[in-house]
C-alpha cells in the first residue's frame, strides 16, 4: 500500500488544525514519498504544506510532482513562494518546469525568479535556448570543476565543498576545465585511488564521450548506454562545457519516449498527462482520429471484396476463410514492425540496413508461412466437401500473406524514419489494415491460378 494513501487523510486533518505539525511529521519521509502525498491533496492543500516548508526542502520534492501537479501549486501559490522553491531546484528541473507551464504563467515566474535568484533566471534563459527534446535541455549546470593545475587532494576538497552547498546533486566525476574548455574528467573512483599530490592533468582522461547540446535525448540515452555512463558532459564545438546530463534524467527520457511508443503503436496519440487526469475530451481526440484513419483505411478492404465478389461467390466457402486470411496477414506484419521498432530505438538497426532486414523478413515469412500454409491445408480438407484445390488455394495464400505481412511490416517504420516521422507511427492497427487489402488481392489471384477451372465453370454462381 503507498505510504500516501495511509497519511493523506490525517495530513489533511492536521493541516486544518496546525500547519506547522503537519511539516514536523513529514522531516523524516523520503522527499519521493511526500511528493506522493503532496500528490494525493487538493491543490489549496498541497499549496498550505509547501508553503509551510523551508524552499531547501520543498524543492526536491516540487521536482518530483507531475507536471500538472506543479501548475496547479503555482497557480496556488504566492509567486515569491514558487520562486524560492524554484530558486532550490535543479537547473534542469527548474527548467522543465518553465517549459510546461503556460507561457504568461511562465513570464512572470520568470521575472519574480529574476528578483528572488538572478543567477538561477539566467540559467533557465539558457537551458531554454535548446528545444524540449534537446541534450541542451537535459543537462544540469551544477558540476565540480577544477584546474589542471590543482592537486587530487584538492578535487576532492572541491567535491566536499559541492556537496556541502547541493546536497541534492549526484556527484559522478570531476571536471577538469582549462580556459573553460573540458580538459578530461576523472570518477570519484579514480581520484580516491589516486595519489594525493598528483596533479589532475596527471590522473585525468582526455578522451571524454561527450554530445553536442544539440543532440536529440535518444541519442543521447543509447550513447549513455552503449558506453554505460552514469553522466555525460555536454560540450559545444569549440570544447566549452556547458553542464551535465546524469542517469537519473536518462531514465526518465527513456520512460517518457517508451510510453509514447507503446502508445502510437497502439493506434494512439501520445498522452501530455497521466490516464486519469486526461479529460473525456482529450481522450475522444486522441484515440478518435487514428480510429477515423483506420476506419477510413479498413474502407478499401470493403472495396477490395466488392471488387472480387465474383471470385468469392465462386468458390464455396471461400468467404469464411477472410477473416482468417487477413488477420495472419495483419498479425505477422505487427510482429515486424514491432522488432524493427524497437531495434530502432535501442539502436540495433538503421534505414541503410533495409535490404539486410528484407531479405531476412522474407526469409521468416516464408518459413512462417509454410508453417501455417500446412496447418491450413490440413484444417480446409477436415471438411468433406472441400476440394483440394481449395485446401492448395488456402496454403499457398498463407504463405504469400504472411511473406507480405513480414515485408510490410519492417519496411513501413524504416521508410516513416527515412521521412522523419516517428516510426512508431505505422502502430500495429494501421499495418494489420494495410496487410488486410494485401492479403484479399494475394487470395484472389493464388485462386484465380489454382481454381482457375472451377471459377471458369461456375460462371459467376456458388461452385459445389
Amino acid at each position: 500500500m503507498r505510504l500516501a494513501t495511509l497519511l493523506g487523510p490525517d495530513l489533511k486533518e492536521i493541516l486544518k488544525e496546525d500547519p506547522d505539525q503537519a511539516r514536523a511529521l513529514l522531516e523524516e519521509l523520503h522527499a519521493e514519498d511526500i511528493a506522493d502525498i503532496v500528490s494525493e491533496l487538493e491543490p489549496e492543500e498541497a499549496a498550505m504544506l509547501m508553503q509551510r516548508l523551508q524552499p531547501q526542502d520543498a524543492a526536491p520534492i516540487f521536482e518530483r510532482l507531475e507536471e500538472h501537479e506543479q501548475e496547479d501549486l503555482v497557480e496556488a501559490m504566492p509567486p515569491e513562494s514558487i520562486a524560492r522553491i524554484a530558486s532550490e531546484m535543479e537547473p534542469d528541473d527548474r527548467a522543465d518546469l518553465f517549459s510546461t507551464l503556460p507561457e504568461e504563467m511562465g513570464d512572470r515566474l520568470l521575472e519574480t525568479l529574476s528578483r528572488v535568484d538572478p543567477v538561477a533566471a539566467d540559467e533557465v534563459r539558457e537551458i531554454e535556448k535548446f528545444a524540449d527534446t534537446a541534450a541542451g535541455h537535459l543537462m544540469t549546470t551544477k558540476y565540480v570543476s577544477v584546474s589542471p593545475r590543482v592537486t587530487v587532494r584538492g578535487a576532492l576538497d572541491a567535491v566536499r565543498a559541492f556537496v556541502k552547498e547541493h546536497s541534492e546533486s549526484p556527484v559522478y566525476n570531476v571536471h577538469v576545465l582549462q580556459d573553460g574548455a573540458l580538459f578530461g574528467l576523472a570518477s570519484l573512483r579514480e581520484l580516491v585511488a589516486a595519489e594525493e599530490t598528483a596533479t589532475m592533468a596527471d590522473v585525468v582522461r582526455q578522451n571524454v564521450i561527450s554530445v553536442p547540446p544539440d543532440m536529440d535525448q535518444e541519442e543521447v540515452a543509447r550513447r549513455m548506454a552503449k558506453y554505460d555512463l552514469a553522466a555525460m558532459p555536454v560540450v559545444t564545438t569549440d570544447g566549452k562545457l556547458l553542464g551535465i546530463i546524469t542517469v537519473d534524467d536518462i531514465i526518465d527520457v527513456l520512460t517518457q519516449e517508451q510510453t509514447e511508443d507503446v502508445q502510437r503503436i497502439g493506434g494512439v496519440e501520445p498522452l501530455d498527462v497521466p490516464y486519469f487526469q486526461t479529460s473525456f475530451l482529450e481522450f475522444i481526440k486522441k484515440r478518435g482520429v487514428w480510429l477515423i484513419i483506420l476506419f477510413v483505411e479498413e474502407f478499401f478492404t470493403q472495396t477490395a471484396l466488392r471488387y472480387y465478389d465474383p471470385v468469392f461467390e465462386a468458390i464455396k466457402g471461400a468467404s469464411y476463410y477472410v477473416p482468417l486470411l487477413i488477420s495472419t496477414g495483419g498479425n505477422s506484419g505487427s510482429q515486424s514492425s514491432t522488432l524493427i521498432i524497437r531495434g530502432m530505438a535501442v539502436g540495433e538497426i538503421k534505414p541503410k540496413d533495409w535490404w539486410r532486414i528484407i531479405v531476412r523478413e522474407m526469409g521468416m515469412g516464408l518459413v512462417l508461412g509454410l508453417i501455417l500454409g500446412t496447418i491450413g491445408f490440413a484444417r480446409v480438407l477436415m471438411y468433406r466437401d472441400q476440394h483440394v484445390n481449395f485446401a492448395l488455394t488456402i496454403a499457398i495464400t498463407l504463405v504469400g500473406i504472411v511473406m507480405v505481412g513480414c515485408t510490410v511490416g519492417s519496411m513501413l517504420p524504416l521508410v516513416l524514419k527515412r521521412a522523419g516521422i516517428d516510426p512508431a507511427t505505422s502502430s500495429t492497427p494501421f499495418i494489420a489494415s494495410l496487410v488486410d487489402v494485401l492479403g484479399i488481392i494475394v487470395f484472389v489471384h493464388v485462386a484465380k491460378i489454382v481454381m482457375a477451372s472451377v471459377i471458369a465453370a461456375a460462371g459467376g454462381p456458388v461452385v459445389h
